[in-house]
């Protein structure tokens, strides 16, 4: 399959939201909300728009990734950020898009100087990546206990030493806090889609 990964544009806004809605919908709870978060990152201009990307396939956007910027408590770096939503076409998954989509970006993120990347999923997919828990290096997840390791909250080390002498909690830009009357209101923009309980979602 060839495929092209290209920085976002403007223009691939509401394409990418639809996409996002499609790869997310029913996976971790009746419908989502990671298109809203989408959306807000827009719109709030929270994208770091250098590590935006999209793939496509026959001129068909069929993965996206996006980055925002983060800090962790107690620290005056500002050079930590996070990627998500990650999204690929639920017929277009498993064909590695996303794992092109992950190590572009980090490559660049890497190339224009940012220190860490934190994110939250599948420790056993993202260690691949080279992602840590977080909770090594003395960062943890406002909401979860010290002690707990919570090996869901990683870290890829992009610069040496970046967390040397770095404690606390890793704050995630507001805009990954979804609000439900809004995600509500929102999710009329589009085409109706059953919501459906499965077993493993996170609210169940």
């Amino acid at each position: 399959m060839s495929l092209v990964i290209r920085n976002i544009k403007e223009s691939d806004y509401d394409e990418v939201e639809a996409l996002t809605r499609e790869a997310f919908w029913n996976v971790y709870r009746p419908g989502c909300g990671e298109h809203l978060v989408v959306h807000n990152i827009h719109k709030y201009e929270k994208s770091i728009k250098e590590l935006e990307l999209v793939a496509l396939y026959d001129n068909k956007i069929v993965g996206h990734i996006v980055y925002t910027k983060g800090h962790v408590t107690d620290s005056e770096n500002d050079n930590f950020i996070s990627f998500g939503p990650i999204s690929v076409l639920p017929e277009f998954q498993n064909e590695s898009i996303g794992s092109k989509l992950i190590r572009i970006s980090l490559q660049k993120a890497a190339r224009l100087g940012y220190d860490a990347v934190f994110i939250t999923g599948n420790n056993d997919y993202y260690n691949r990546f080279g992602f840590e828990s977080a909770s090594k290096y003395g960062v943890h997840m406002q909401g979860v206990a010290l002690e707990d390791e919570a090996e869901f909250f990683m870290v890829k080390i992009l610069k040496k030493d970046a967390l040397k002498d770095v404690l606390g909690y890793f704050i995630f830009d507001e805009c990954y806090h979804v609000d439900e009357a809004e995600l509500e209101n929102f999710d009329q923009q589009f085409p109706f889609k059953v919501m459906e309980i499965k077993e493993g979602q996170l609210n169940i």
